[in-house]
């Protein structure tokens, strides 16, 4: 392979195991392409997201941050503590019955694009966990391919916009699997315990 290719394959597929994984991000953008609702419009703020991360990790944000361990520990920290209550949150939808279910998803179709724009970005700026990845992990990676480094970001980058691509409107799919409450309960079930062990390994690595 050719020195680009190389770290370029390398950021393709760091992204894409970084980035495939449940979180409050993919799992946000699977209700919107499941209904339906603004996909593109959250798909695109999900993956220019990740592209500034990326770049800024790249950039050397991420050795700054990484210089000063309290700031680390406080990421985690708060990056765990807020997967457990989206987890807690998750659970407590399990319990929610059919009809309220059904009422939800109904209300949820009427959202304006720009309420799910927020929400969207909310997931994913206000997460902690966001920048122990992204710009931490990426940014070390990134790093070790020296001069190949941005070549390494392209990759990356490239595999959040196939990844948040195919997930948005490869959802669109599941709309009649997930037109019965029952698949949304175990949606949420299985999205409760995976934030819940994630969050508590997160806080316990402290």
């Amino acid at each position: 392979m050719t020195p680009f290719l190389t770290p370029a394959l390398a950021g393709l597929l760091t992204g894409a195991g970084l980035i495939i994984a449940i979180g409050p991000q993919n799992i946000f953008l699977l209700q919107q392409g499941v209904r339906r609702s603004h996909t593109a419009a959250v798909v695109a703020v999900c993956a220019l997201s990740d592209v500034i991360l990326i770049v800024a990790g790249v950039a050397g944000l991420g050795a700054l941050v990484a210089a000063h361990p309290g700031v680390v520990t406080f990421a985690k920290l708060a990056g765990g503590a807020y997967i457990v209550v989206l987890g807690l949150l998750a659970a407590k939808r399990c319990l929610r019955s059919d009809e309220a279910i059904a009422i939800n998803a109904g209300e949820a179709g009427t959202t304006s694009r720009w309420a799910a724009i927020a929400t969207a970005l909310a997931l994913t700026w206000l997460n902690p966990h966001v920048y122990l990845d992204t710009v931490l992990t990426m940014g070390a990676i990134a790093s070790s391919h020296g001069n190949g480094k941005w070549a390494f970001a392209i990759g990356a980058c490239a595999a959040s916009f196939l990844w948040f691509t195919a997930l948005g409107h490869g959802a669109g799919r599941l709309s009649r699997v997930f037109s019965k409450p029952r698949s949304w309960k175990i949606l949420d079930g299985v999205v409760a315990v995976v934030m819940l062990i994630m969050g508590g390994l997160l806080i316990a690595s402290v």
